[in-house]
């Protein structure tokens, strides 16, 4: 940077970094993830599911000025699979095999195991941050260069983030999430009259079969939840994870137990119970700000519309009660697009150090996201919600 000489040095763990010093880079409003604060990445080292047996090595580049101060850091893993990370590249690991070229190990900028967009190049509120993120995707390529990484991801990143790795070479790419947005409403009856007459009353017995059930939804935040609490959220994330063939435990009770000391303000449990105190399912929520995230959901009981009730719905509810204005409840399900989610783009970019290899995925990538623009107009269409006046 003009007339400010930097370092960058790498440290082995998120733990050499201070807390206080990393929390103060994460930004305001939309960009500050609660995933990207300090004590949330500490838990997953200190949890054990981080590391090389894991195939997640931290590797967190933190660049210094001239008087030892950070100034800039990256939550970095050496990855030697493409297990956890929501944006697919297995493809392309599959086409550089075919083609004689290794794909691992190779380095991954992003939260372990959680598809959320936020910052992922932190920087000091000190300092213009555009120069410092061109420093910043400068050191990704030397990191490359120096560990001999096949190649560099930056996974649902915010736009500026974007803008200055493609500035270095980086092939940008586009997904899509669906997110609940509060236009204006007060409650969730406003919510419900987004929709036309034949979805709003489908969304309204949906929303009965919870009654119905006899069941009924307890939330627990802060310091109300409790050992039972935690094991319950473990519970919830291993029944999930226990049900389909391609499900993978990344998580550990441990981890569970970290978030649930450390993170009280942010997390919450959310379970549906029976009359007599049985809890058939739940979700594992985080908020921050204006933002509300689902993470982690499970049930015991196969119940018609409870994953609807206990994901969605409370969620939306619980928007309207804390005066939240977004709601994002996990990747995938496109059929959250008929219950009032919108399609939103997420963003990643990507730098393959081997030019054939770079320009083969930078071509795929413009047809690709060509290809998710047009679906997202398309799904905005036929959305069901009827088009202001």
């Amino acid at each position: 940077m003009t007339e400010r000489a930097l370092t960058a040095r790498i440290v082995e763990s998120i733990d050499d970094v201070d807390a206080e010093v990393w929390d103060g880079m994460l930004g305001q409003g939309d960009d500050a993830s609660p995933f990207m604060e300090h004590r949330f990445l500490s838990a997953l080292e200190q949890a054990g599911t981080l590391g090389v047996e894991a195939g997640w090595i931290p590797r967190i580049p933190v660049l210094e000025d001239e008087t030892g101060k950070v100034v800039a850091a990256a939550p970095c893993y050496v990855k030697l699979h493409s297990q956890g990370e929501f944006v697919f590249d297995f493809a392309w690991a599959n086409f550089a095999q075919q083609s004689g070229l290794p794909y691992y190990p190779k380095l991954l900028v992003s939260v372990p195991f959680t598809p959320v967009t936020g910052r992922r190049l932190l920087t000091t509120p000190d300092l213009p941050r555009a120069e410092l993120l061109r420093v910043m995707a400068s050191v990704l390529v030397q990191l490359c260069e120096s560990f001999e990484l096949s190649s560099a991801h930056v996974n649902f990143a915010c736009e500026d983030e974007i803008e200055a790795l493609q500035a270095e070479g980086f092939i940008p790419r586009v997904g899509i999430q669906y997110h609940w947005y509060r236009h204006g409403e007060a409650g969730f009856d406003d919510y419900l009259a987004r929709f036309k007459s034949k979805r709003r009353n489908q969304l309204k017995r949906e929303r009965r079969a919870m009654e119905q059930s006899g069941l009924t939804l307890q939330v627990h935040r802060g310091a109300q939840l409790d050992e039972r609490d935690v094991q319950t959220a473990f519970r919830i994330y291993k029944s999930t994870v226990d049900k389909f063939h391609w499900g993978r435990q990344y998580l550990n009770l441990k981890v569970f137990e970290l978030w649930a000391q450390h993170m009280g303000d942010r997390m919450e449990l959310v379970a549906a119970h029976k009359p007599d105190g049985t809890i058939v399912a739940g979700a594992v929520n985080f908020a921050k700000g204006r933002r509300l995230f689902g993470r982690y959901w499970g049930c015991f009981e196969e119940i018609k519309h409870l994953h609807f009730n206990v994901c969605y719905y409370q969620g939306i509810e619980e928007a309207f009660e804390r005066g939240l204005d977004v709601f994002e409840p996990g990747a995938g399900g496109e059929h959250k697009l008929v219950r009032g989610f919108e399609p939103t783009l997420t963003r990643s970019a990507h730098l393959l150090m081997d030019p054939r290899l770079h320009g083969a995925i930078a071509q795929h990538l413009e047809h690709e996201r060509k290809h998710v623009l047009k679906e997202q107009a398309l799904m905005l269409e036929a959305s069901g919600m009827r088009q202001p006046d």
